[in-house]
């Protein structure tokens, strides 16, 4: 019966989730959910991304998932083209009807990227499809070189992974290798970028990998920007 249950809920977020990425296609518009544990740097890593990305140039909105406050949205506000807050409250991870529920509140039109930051978790989200066009995984090094093997369907399922908070390995045994080894297993074709919003080591990177995979019209009927 549990089983069933499950099925069931994941079938019917699916269904949402499909819908979802229809309107981001139709629109012309790039979303990406990024998983993480809590503490990551996701708000930070968002901030950056946008300032890189530059209102004028490719306007980005924001819709931010956490289970209180709107502390992340508060801070996300000043660099994107719009932001919108979901409260989780017990839930774990957002879902594609929460998602939905947002969109009518945004300005499609206007945008050419969606930016969905999912609660921090690294298991829930990995199972909840929100309509996305490419899943990005940040993995800090704070946390340890054992995370990929102990969430391995995360991984799998990433389209890209971004090591964060790489100012750090001076002053932590992390082993980057094993890291490394351990995501090629899962899933041999990701790219894996190493960034620091701290020094802004890869974040360059990483803006130029994102802007391409919009011009490759991952999901969407892109609307090209003349640059």
């Amino acid at each position: 019966m549990k089983i069933n249950i499950v099925k069931n809920v994941l079938k019917a977020n699916d269904l949402v989730a499909q819908a979802n990425r229809k309107t981001f296609k139709e629109k012309g518009v790039l979303a990406a959910n990024f998983i993480s544990s809590p503490g990551s740097g996701k708000t930070t890593l968002l901030e950056k991304t946008l300032t890189a990305l530059g209102e004028q140039q490719h306007k980005a909105t924001v819709i931010v998932g956490d289970l209180q406050t709107t502390r992340d949205a508060q801070r996300l506000e000043p660099f994107a083209y719009q932001v919108v807050q979901i409260n989780t409250g017990t839930s774990c991870h957002l879902y594609a009807n929460q998602v939905a529920e947002s969109l009518p509140k945004l300005d499609l039109e206007a945008v050419e990227y969606v930016f969905i930051e999912n609660v921090g978790n690294m298991v829930c989200p990995g199972e909840f499809d929100l309509g996305e066009n490419i899943k990005v995984i940040l993995l800090s090094l704070p946390e340890g070189d054992d995370k990929v093997a102990k969430y391995p369907t995360i991984f799998r399922a990433a389209d890209v992974v971004l090591l964060t908070k790489t100012d750090l390995e001076p002053v932590m045994s992390f082993d980057k290798k094993q890291v490394y080894d351990d995501i090629s297993r899962l899933n041999a074709n990701i790219e894996i970028i190493e960034v620091s919003a701290k020094t802004g080591e890869g974040l360059s990177c990483w803006v130029e990998w994102l802007k391409k995979r919009r011009k490759e019209g991952i999901g969407a009927q892109v609307k090209f920007i003349t640059e």
